[in-house]
């Protein structure tokens, strides 16, 4: 079944659909990964984004419910060169195009990805429509020119949990706030996580390091969390412009001054703006598992995974010192708070299939708790 897509600048191409009919829009970006194509499809850091995957086969391995990063698929819409239907893996349990049906997300092959890749870099990520119902290209470009851009848009509000979960044992469990206090479960330091589009991985690994976590919806108000009494809170990944999250700058602002925080990815840009910074738009976003990181105060080379199209602007923070650094483009990867127990980075330390250079952030924010509270 043909499928043609169109950007905003009048660049068409025309492939086929792996999944049946259908029609999306997005803003169209490419992701480097030559493998974890289940992990990006349930990050909501892409909610709102069209992948172009440039690994020319996805799908050989297929896919299977222990690797999901959500409870859903998040893309708009899922393009690649080729995609392998017959995948051969013992903890495969389903085809990728019965997955996208399953989740009634459009997956299209026999696009040239190579020239879509070099189209945005060239000329930036940009809006799209994709679509088996319309056979006039132009239509779509006029269709996709009339989509909002990624600029202002809140899609944090629109992925994040509506009501707090505890993790444990590795999966989200409901729970009331109703009492007070709240009875945590566990017996570690309790950590408040803001789900700003939060990937599971994440909730993962801060468990391994023995905290004791309560995910909070991305509206959770300063007064909430001090009912809770937690002993530090964290912010997660997610979509969407960060300047646009109005809200949670502003909790965060006043958070700062009473907790130990650490922030990944659009909880990076957040702490980053509420401690009086600015953001900017990147040209085509960083996303793929092959990104340079220079930690400065190890003068170690970490190879990570990133997904962001928004950056922090270097120039604009006072106060803080800087502790990663992009050595592709030299923009800013992670910063520490000179006087406040505050620490962030903008890439991926919970990279899943990886790598995993970055991990040992799991542990540094677990000893910034020990040494501001005791615990």
């Amino acid at each position: 079944m043909q499928a043609i897509l169109a950007v905003e600048d009048g660049f068409t191409l025309v492939g086929q659909s792996f999944t049946g009919p259908g029609e999306s829009s997005g803003e169209v970006i490419f992701n480097t990964g030559m493998t974890g194509y289940q992990e990006v499809l349930t990050d909501p850091s892409y909610a709102g984004q069209m992948v172009t995957m440039t690994y020319p086969l996805i799908g050989n391995y297929g896919v299977n419910p222990e690797d999901v990063e959500s409870d859903r698929v998040h893309v708009a819409a899922f393009l690649v060169k080729e995609c392998c239907k017959d995948p051969s893996n013992w903890r495969s349990t389903e085809t990728l195009p019965d997955y996208l049906k399953r989740h009634n997300v459009l997956g299209v092959e026999a696009l040239d990805t190579r020239a879509l890749t070099r189209h945005i870099r060239l000329h930036g990520a940009m809006r799209g429509v994709i679509s088996t119902e319309e056979s006039d290209p132009q239509k779509l470009v006029e269709r996709a020119k009339a989509i909002p851009p990624m600029e202002g848009l809140n899609l944090a509000d629109q992925v994040s949990t509506k009501t707090p979960y505890a993790w444990i044992d590795n999966a989200p469990k409901p729970v009331a706030l109703n009492g007070s206090p709240y009875p945590w479960p566990g017996k570690g330091p309790r950590v408040v996580v803001y789900d700003l589009g939060i990937k599971w991985n994440i909730l993962r690994l801060l468990a391994d390091q023995g905290l004791d976590l309560l995910v909070v919806p991305a509206s959770f108000s300063k007064e909430q969390v001090d009912a809770l009494q937690p002993d530090s809170v964290f912010l997660s990944n997610g979509p969407g412009d960060p300047a646009a999250v109005s809200g949670a700058i502003e909790t965060t602002a006043a958070l700062c001054e009473d907790y130990p925080l650490a922030g990944i990815c659009l909880g990076h840009q957040i702490l980053g703006l509420a401690l009086g910074g600015t953001t900017y738009k990147l040209k085509f976003g960083h996303h793929g598992c092959n990104h340079p990181v220079k930690d400065l105060e190890l003068g170690h080379i970490e190879i990570s995974s990133q997904n962001h199209g928004f950056c922090v602007d270097i120039e604009s923070l006072n106060d803080v010192r800087l502790t990663h650094v992009n050595l592709n483009d030299q923009t800013l990867e992670g910063f520490a708070h000179n006087s406040k127990p505050v620490i962030a980075i903008q890439f991926h330390p919970e990279a899943s299939p990886g790598p995993h250079d970055s991990r040992v952030f799991f542990k540094r924010y677990r000893e910034l708790i020990r040494e501001t509270t005791g615990k």
